[in-house]
This record gives C-alpha cells, sequence and structure tokens, in this order.
C-alpha cells in the first residue's frame, strides 16, 4: 500500500510543520488501536500479509537482528473506511512466539496490554499527504519493529 523502502525518519522532536491535528496521531504514547475504537463506532483490521522477508535496511538498522523475520502489514478499518496503514517487523525468536500466532487480532492491543514490554521513542515521516510514525518495543531480549501510517481520510472524518 505504501513504499517503506526508501522513507527517512527523524525523532519526532526536531520535527516542527507537524499540523496540529496531526500531531496529536503522531505524538501519542498510548494505543493506537484503543484510539480508533474511541472516535470510530466500528474497528477491524484486514491482514495484508504476513510472512518471512527480508526487512528494508533502516528498519534492520532498528531492530538490530540477522535471522528471520516476519514481515506484518496491515490495514485498520474505521466505519468500513481504511484509516491507517501498519507495517510491523518481528524477528522470530522465543520472545516473539506467541504475537505470530495473533491472527487479525491488533499487534498494539497485545504489546500495550504487556506491561513487560517496553516503547522506545517515536521517529516520524512523511511522504506527500501520508504522515508515519515507529517505534521500536523491546520484548525480553528482542526487538521489533512497528511503523504506523495515518492516511489522510482520518484527518477530515
Amino acid at each position: 500500500m505504501i513504499n517503506t523502502k526508501n522513507l527517512l525518519w527523524q525523532e519526532l522532536g526536531v520535527v516542527n510543520n507537524i499540523d496540529k491535528n496531526i500531531l496529536s496521531w503522531l505524538d501519542d504514547d498510548k494505543s493506537l488501536t484503543a484510539k480508533l475504537k474511541q472516535k470510530f463506532k466500528s474497528f477491524a483490521v484486514e491482514i495484508l500479509t504476513q510472512e518471512i522477508q527480508k526487512p528494508h535496511k533502516n528498519e534492520l538498522e532498528v531492530v538490530d537482528f540477522s535471522g528471520d523475520c516476519v514481515i506484518r502489514e496491515v490495514q485498520l478499518l474505521g466505519d468500513n473506511q481504511i484509516v491507517v496503514f501498519a507495517r510491523s517487523v518481528i524477528p522470530i525468536t522465543s520472545d516473539t512466539e506467541d504475537l505470530l500466532k495473533i491472527g487479525s487480532k491488533p499487534l498494539g492491543e497485545v504489546l500495550f496490554n504487556d506491561k513487560s514490554i517496553k516503547r522506545g521513542d517515536l521517529q516520524v515521516t512523511n511522504s506527500k499527504s501520508t504522515w508515519g510514525r515507529r517505534s521500536a518495543f523491546t520484548i525480553g531480549t528482542t526487538k521489533l519493529l512497528v511503523s504506523e501510517f495515518f492516511l489522510e481520510n482520518l484527518y477530515e472524518i
């Protein structure tokens, strides 16, 4: 859905041209799933892919892992409209076994409901009218990367 290969990512704190409405989505340390469930009457996750693939170079730099990774790409739907595209890089380790079995359950729901999972700093990117954010989550000794892209119709609703 979104070509994530060559995006340039920056720490959130150094970017100063973000509209307040967009910033309220990017700069949020709570679960995106919970926020979307509050905003929309219906919420759903549509899995586009979940398979072993090689992460992009900029993703490998974050997860710092040389083994196999599962790339999970999903669309988050609010009231039957695609409002977020998400791409996760999940290294295959004993720490992530359970995550790889969640099916269409929102990944964010799992990550935010486990207090032992730690979230790293937010980075943001912009491509045309689409803003994205990403952060690493640490489970045990494994880092996984979650990137979320907020589609323009999210702000128009």
